[in-house]
């Protein structure tokens, strides 16, 4: 049978931005065939934010995800194997699902499609750490009209 790790992760992804949640997946930075921006991983694995309105180009299948982003105003494009996924949750009330580390099985990892690679970071400012607060409890902001 194939791996039920695509189909939830597509599941959750989807039910997190049909609750108007942002959708945050951490990724295993040092599985073989993932794409991140190496400046950004930390403890090596790396949180990124997969909202519709913070990407583009995302294309998630049975195989590997993809997307371009900006990290620090600079775009990159990220690729990553399913099996390089470590969980997927909401940002804010850390609702989603942690998932175990994919087993071995000889099978190589899909190659990544030919097009632009990650950049480096070559600023001298220090990379931002990901957000890692899983649940903070605070709420979600609001506008109000004032007159």
């Amino acid at each position: 049978m194939r791996s039920n790790r695509p189909y939830l992760l597509r599941a959750f992804f989807d039910w997190i931005v049909d609750n108007d949640c942002t959708p945050y997946i951490v990724v295993n930075a040092h599985y073989p065939g993932v794409e991140v921006p190496q400046d950004f991983v930390t403890d090596g694995q790396i949180v990124l934010n997969v909202a519709p309105r913070a990407v583009s180009h995302f294309e998630m299948n049975h195989e590997f995800v993809q997307l371009s982003t900006r990290f620090s105003g600079m775009p990159i494009e990220i690729y990553f194997p399913v099996g390089a996924v470590m969980g997927i949750y909401t940002q804010e009330n850390g609702q989603g699902m942690v998932f175990e580390p994919e087993t071995d099985d000889d099978t190589p990892p899909p190659a990544p499609p030919r097009g632009p690679k990650a950049v480096k970071n070559t600023s001298d400012k220090p990379a931002s750490k990901p957000v890692t607060d899983i649940g903070s409890g605070k709420p979600k902001p609001s506008l109000r009209v004032v007159k």
